[in-house]
């Protein structure tokens, strides 16, 4: 299913190169002019940055990309199960679930200046792409819709469920987001990270048919 409704922090050359010695996640990619950072599954980032752009790769797991168009606030989540009702555990184990992590992802942009009112809210990911997962994806997509409906924040844009792997580059300040579709030639190795969730998916660059949200 596919719909879509279409404070600045200027980086110095030497704060980049700290980040990158510091962050093995942050790398510069030099088609974007941007610095990148790569989240994986149970992670989410809060950014002002002028010069970032957030990327994940999504199978089964649910991405939400949310900002302040205001305050140019924004980040991104990922999360690979609907939700917890029990003890949340550590910080990894709880970002793993998508109520922990839409909470999280939201109250540190508010924390950051953002107010709930002016939030730009856009969600992607939850393909079933997993066996015997009992259409994980499908039910982390109705998760992601349900959580914002109940919290009466509006979706901007999505592209949710499905059975192919997405490729997801969002930036905060401006709110633009290029999704690719994987081809199925990537799906087991993507299998292979969401089921280990230990396993690092390896940067490739972007090619093939790009969505504009």
């Amino acid at each position: 299913m596919i719909r879509a409704k279409s404070r600045r922090r200027q980086t110095t050359d030497a704060s980049v190169t700290d980040d990158l010695l510091t962050c093995p996640r942050k790398y510069r990619d030099e088609r974007f002019d941007a610095i990148a950072v790569k989240l994986f599954p149970g992670e989410h980032y809060v950014t002002d940055a002028v010069d970032e752009m957030l990327v994940t790769v999504l199978g089964s797991c649910v991405a939400a990309c949310i900002r302040d168009p205001q305050t140019r606030v924004g980040g991104m989540n990922h999360f690979m199960l609907p939700e917890s009702f029990g003890d949340w555990g550590d910080v990894s184990d709880g970002m793993r679930y998508g109520n922990v992590a839409m909470e999280r992802l939201i109250n540190d942009i508010l924390a950051r200046g953002g107010a709930r009112r002016r939030l730009e809210i856009k969600v992607f990911g939850g393909a079933n792409v997993l066996n015997g997962m009992a259409k994980i994806g499908h039910r982390n997509a109705d998760f992601v819709e349900d959580y914002l409906a109940a919290e009466h924040l509006p979706i901007a844009a999505y592209h949710l469920r499905g059975s192919l792997p997405r490729r997801v580059h969002y930036f905060p300040v401006t709110g633009r987001v290029m999704l690719l579709e994987l081809p199925r030639a990537d799906h087991d190795a993507l299998v292979r990270n969401e089921t280990s969730y230990k396993t690092r998916i390896q940067v490739e660059p972007v090619a093939g048919s790009v969505e504009i949200f």
